[in-house]
């Protein structure tokens, strides 16, 4: 299977220029492409008898050279990677558009997500060394797995810059034999059938009115300014400072179920439904419920565990766990489970839990 590497680099200005014209020639790929691939729509909308097909990504890099190419000299300053892999993104980003999987593409924006991709010779040096085309070598903070990546992907967080690709790895053999249900929520982040309960970071809640501060204070200053750019740098800084914490959290706890169970199972969350209830959708997202099960796919793929998802509709936090009997309604402020057939009382997460995990036992359809 395929497992991705993501550090930091340890880079010097010269190295950072590069990057960042390197980010400037795929956003204007992208851009380009994006604006012609819209133009080509709205003509076979509005003439329906004489369509133009649409382009494949390597049409549109053709084009491309024929037609912008020679015009923006410091497009031979960047590897002829990197506007290839932009086009290519884009020509992905519209299949998923037509197969009514994400929405239409948008425009990129400088600063805003900088990042792009270089194909080629690509090699790892030592311990902390990697060179990629036309940049040369780059060193890293941490040790590299000494695997021959065939391309990378550099992008930007705040001022800081990483480097990420992919290696192909063998999956383990699970040892367990245990099962363990997970019952995810928002004032605990996960309640194990085990009877262990995991707390959430809630990163964002922790930083919210240092972050709201620091965005009040920027409302006044000119846009472009040197004042503008250091505060932008500073909430950026803030907001990778937040998703870090999350993610850490989150790493930790789908390593220790997917290393240390045999099967793990979990409800099929509708997360986009609970993020529409607003009293509550700031509080789901800041636990991350959907980089949990993404985060716990991949990793119980790599360890040799199971992942189990139990069908969104199975009553796991109304049914009794003692004695299987089903109540007819339960109200979000009830955090006891109380059943009224046998008398049992038990946490109403750890409740959902344990059924869950029985629920794989008795093979309940998924």
């Amino acid at each position: 299977m395929l497992l991705g590497f993501k550090t930091e680099l340890k880079l010097n200005n010269q190295q950072r220029t590069a990057f960042a014209k390197h980010c400037g020639v795929a956003r204007h790929a992208w851009n380009w492409g994006l604006a012609l691939t819209k133009q080509i729509l709205d003509h076979n909308k509005v003439n329906p008898d004489s369509k133009i097909k649409f382009p494949t990504a390597i049409d549109l890099h053709k084009w491309l050279v024929a037609l912008v190419k020679f015009e923006n000299e410091w497009y031979y300053e960047c590897s002829k990677s990197t506007p290839q892999q932009a086009l290519m993104a884009l020509r992905e980003a519209w299949k998923r558009c037509f197969n009514k999987t994400n929405g239409v593409p948008r425009f990129k924006r400088k600063g805003r997500n900088d990042s792009f991709t270089l194909e080629g010779t690509v090699k790892i040096l030592g311990n902390n060394k990697i060179q990629v085309p036309v940049i040369g070598v780059l060193k890293t903070y941490e040790r590299l797995p000494q695997v021959k990546p065939k391309s990378v992907t550099i992008s930007r967080q705040a001022d800081r810059w990483f480097i990420s690709f992919r290696f192909e790895v063998e999956q383990q053999q699970s040892e367990h034999k245990n099962v363990v249900g997970v019952d995810l929520g928002v004032k605990a982040l996960a309640t194990l059938s085990t009877g262990e309960v995991v707390l959430g970071a809630k990163s964002y809640r922790k930083y919210e009115a240092k972050l709201s501060r620091m965005q009040w204070l920027n409302r006044h200053k000119i846009i472009g300014s040197a004042n503008w750019k250091k505060a932008q740098l500073q909430i950026a800084r803030l907001h990778r400072k937040i998703a870090n914490i999350r993610k850490d959290t989150l790493h930790k706890l789908t390593t220790g179920l997917a290393k240390n169970h045999g099967t793990v199972v979990i409800e099929d969350l509708n997360v986009s439904g609970m993020l529409a209830n607003h009293k509550l959708a700031k509080a789901i997202a800041d636990m991350g419920f959907y980089e949990f099960r993404r985060q716990l796919t991949y990793k119980c793929g790599l360890y040799g565990s199971k992942l189990v998802v139990v069908d969104r509709w199975f009553p796991s936090s109304k049914t009794c766990s003692n004695c299987g009997t089903k109540k007819e309604t339960l109200i979000l402020n009830e955090r006891v489970f109380e059943c009224g057939h046998c008398g049992f009382k038990i946490d109403r997460d750890l409740n959902a839990a344990i059924n869950l995990s029985q629920c794989e036992q008795a093979g309940f359809p998924k």
